[in-house]
């Protein structure tokens, strides 16, 4: 895993009659990436494009099938359709013209037995309607008569006929009533009487699915109010007989109709679950045979044929590692095709930089997800994701340091890790929760590396702890002190330099009694920004040293280590140096790192700042001038270097190549100049600016804590000084509500907040001293990963 694995360019000689088994076998091993050796050819002239048609064609049949599966079967899948396990083979040709017919079968008999429930349903729910329009109207048609006469005389008696009382009936949807009702009485002019119910049987719609039917009665006197009143409902009424005689014998004719449909309905629906059952059974297989199919056809089409048409030619990427089994695969397809002639392979020099290739498990392919999203890298570069599995959680912790909250995630990540196995947790398809549960394991190491910090800080919960004795005592401060002192004074100065006050340092990380001082602040502040120069430092010299085994030019990696170590190394020498060199008893006289630093660059002296050590300011002067005629080596040391390496190959080869390969090899000396002019500026620059950066660390290292201690002090503890029974309710809530503030702002956005920063941290400040991330991932003909894709678009 430190470089990428070696990768070289074969043609393979695939034989006519065994290529499709032979493409076959290397899709179940993903050895290899093929490359298009029909660029320049469109993708529907192609030589195995009708084959690569007829899947899809299969595909879609499929797709109708598994529709049926999810709108008829009953009880209903949850979820896609279950994988078949084991995982078949890609299918032969005539195994795929078996697929074919039966699935052809399958979805005609669907589509015929489909179609039949759907004319019968429809029928039973017209009769059904019928039914309760005769049911419900019975009772309305026996009270309504004729109207009174509109007025009263002899004038009229002449002209008065005998009045017929008519009725219109259906059924019509309880949300089209209101505008159906006005439609009505606006052409009618109001001479009718319009009665509306609610169907007490719910009946499905065909069509719409829906379930609630209204059925009406419209009571009318004279043919020209009849006629329009047919004109409006005829889309929606039934023959209603105005005898109740003749309703009571359409009602009975009714009936029986819709018992013989049930029952033929039930034999429909009973012959449609076989089916769907023998679909079900079958069509996971078929799926992933014709998928390996199709992706064999779609790689052939790669392939450009012989001079004697009589083989395949490809060419495609692969492992060294992996050639053995590349050849076996090449001989179990042609054993499989009953080929008298093997497959073969050549290895081809190629001119453009292979693929890489970092085989990965499931602990470090986390890790190497974070690497490739900032650049894949260049063909055997060095992995800086061999590094980032301890870098990358450390500087989390170093910002997210705290035992109990460090915990919580250790734990959180450890039940993730234990349940990998399970379906429901690996199959999920919620983005974010694939992340977490594909990055577990950093996760893991996080957690742990943020209690391991925590422990250092002396912090769980924003308290500190004491599983040691403290080195500072109080009582040899006051031994002969007036004990009005002690009352008169909120705080209590610890003197180190007095007999049993300071007895030696805490066993391990900071000693409690600071989280009672009233320079407590002040103390970690120093204390984690020294610490954030010094891991930038080493982080960033580590990362300059790496690219020795990248680039191996002394001209570039010495100058650089040079500017590197004279300055800020030398700057870290000074922290440590001063933290062994003075004591206690020096403490009122110890000198600023800060201005010496400040006057190593102005050659200048303060007198008021005492040296560290002796010579210190010519050392400090050598440093800087070796630092400084570093940047010219840096600048002109690779282009002249390159220069003469160029010129000398040159006279090697002059005498045989053509004036065209010797333009095309003329050495741009302007180009290489302005490149190594950019990456000096950017170097000397960047470790200024990286090692400010890495002060990020001081400071999301002080906000976590001052977080901790403001949700501590603003919620948890006000909840503990109550007393009694009411206090323990108190206390319950209140935990509650510090528990789910601790989750979401100290884990989960304090959390993100120093992933970020560590992610920066080894993008920007690390992986430039030595990473370029311009190379193309090894993407391997694998009909594992087709499958998995295919899987994940069904469950979306």
């Amino acid at each position: 895993m430190f470089r990428s694995e070696e990768v070289c360019l074969v043609q393979l000689f695939l034989q006519s009659g065994s290529a499709y088994n032979c493409v076959s076998e290397l899709g179940e091993l993903g050895l290899v990436e093929f490359r298009d050796l029909n660029p320049n050819v469109n993708s529907f002239q192609r030589k195995f494009v009708g084959e690569v048609r007829r899947c899809e064609e299969l595909e879609k049949t499929f797709s109708f099938l598994e529709q049926e599966i999810n709108r008829s079967l009953w009880p209903p899948l949850h979820g896609p359709l279950p994988s078949p396990c084991p995982t078949p083979s890609a299918p032969q040709p005539r195994d795929l013209l078996t697929i074919e017919e039966e699935s052809e079968r399958m979805a005609r008999e669907l589509k015929e037995v489909s179609r039949n429930r759907d004319s019968l349903r429809a029928q039973m729910t017209q009769l059904s309607q019928y039914k309760g329009v005769l049911t419900q109207t019975h009772s309305l048609t026996a009270s309504q008569g004729p109207p009174p006469p509109l007025e009263t005389g002899d004038t009229l008696e002449p002209n008065r006929q005998d009045v017929h009382l008519s009725f219109v009936a259906g059924v019509v949807h309880p949300w089209k009533v209101p505008s159906f009702e006005r439609l009505l009485w606006r052409a009618c002019r109001g001479y009718i009487i319009v009665d509306f119910r609610e169907m007490e049987e719910q009946l499905e719609h065909p069509v719409t699915g829906e379930m609630q039917w209204t059925v009406f009665l419209i009571s009318y006197w004279g043919d020209q109010i009849g006629q329009k009143v047919k004109k409006i409902c005829d889309w929606c009424t039934f023959v209603y007989p105005d005898s109740p005689t003749e309703r009571e014998e359409i009602l009975q004719g009714l009936q029986g109709r819709i018992e013989d449909i049930k029952s033929v309905l039930s034999q429909t629906e009973h012959y449609l679950q076989q089916l769907l059952v023998r679909v079900v059974a079958v069509l996971p297989q078929w799926k992933v045979r014709v998928q390996k199919s199709k992706a064999v056809q779609a790689v052939l089409n790669l392939c450009s044929p012989s001079v004697t048409d009589k083989c395949l030619i490809a060419e495609a990427w692969c492992p060294v590692s992996k050639l053995p089994e590349l050849q076996s695969a090449l001989r179990e397809g042609g054993r499989k095709s009953g080929s008298g002639m093997d497959s073969f392979y050549n290895r081809l020099p190629c001119s453009t930089p292979p693929p890489t290739l970092f085989p990965t498990n499931s602990f470090t392919a986390g890790f190497q997800s974070i690497v490739e999203a900032y650049g894949v890298a260049s063909y055997r570069e060095v992995n800086p994701a061999v590094y980032t599995i301890i870098t990358f959680p450390f500087l989390f912790a170093v910002m997210f340091g705290d035992v109990g909250h460090g915990l919580l995630m250790f734990l959180a990540a450890l039940w993730m890790v234990l349940e990998e196995k399970d379906p429901k947790l690996r199959n999920n398809t919620n983005e974010i929760w694939r992340m977490m549960f594909g990055g577990r394991y950093l996760i893991l190491l996080m957690g742990l590396f943020s209690v391991y910090t925590g422990a250092i800080y002396n912090e769980c919960f924003s308290r500190g702890l004491s599983p040691f004795s403290s080195g500072w005592h109080v009582r040899p401060m006051f031994e002969s002190g007036d004990p009005t002192t002690l009352k008169e004074n909120n705080f209590l100065s610890l003197d180190p330099n007095i007999t049993g006050v300071f007895t030696g340092p805490y066993p391990f990380g900071i000693d409690p009694i600071w989280g009672l001082s009233s320079n407590h602040l002040t103390f970690l502040n120093s204390y984690k920004m020294k610490m954030s120069v010094i891991i930038g430092v080493i982080h960033m010299t580590f990362g300059v040293c790496l690219s020795f085994f990248n680039y191996n030019v002394f001209l570039v990696l010495i100058p650089e280590l040079f500017f590197m170590l004279c300055l800020f190394g030398y700057l870290v020498f000074m922290v440590i140096f001063k933290w062994l060199a003075f004591d206690t008893a020096h403490s009122n006289s110890t000198p600023s790192i800060l201005i010496h630093f400040i006057d190593m660059f102005l050659f200048t002296v303060n007198k008021e700042n005492p040296p560290l050590y002796k010579g210190q300011m010519l050392v400090q002067q050598i440093l800087v001038v070796l630092a400084l005629c570093s940047v010219p080596v840096l600048l002109l040391g690779k282009p002249i270097h390159q220069y003469i390496t160029h010129k000398r190959n040159h006279r090697h080869m002059v005498s045989n190549l053509t004036l065209t390969e010797l333009l095309l090899c003329e050495f741009d000396a302007a180009d290489v100049f302005m490149h190594q002019a950019i990456h000096t500026i950017e170097y000397c620059l960047g470790c200024i600016s990286n090692t400010a950066s890495y002060l990020r660390l001081w400071a999301l290292s002080l906000a976590h804590a001052q977080l901790s201690e403001v949700l501590w002090v603003m919620v948890m503890r006000i909840a503990l000084n109550g007393q009694g029974y009411v206090g323990s309710v108190v206390l319950f809530v209140v935990f509650s509500f510090f528990a789910v503030l601790t989750v979401s702002i100290l884990l989960v956005m304090e959390g993100l907040s120093a992933f970020l920063h560590a992610l920066r941290l080894h993008w920007v400040e690390f992986q430039n001293k030595f990473y370029s991330g311009t190379g193309y991932k090894l993407n391997p003909f694998a009909f594992s990963s087709l499958i998995h894709n295919h899987l994940d678009e069904d469950k979306l």
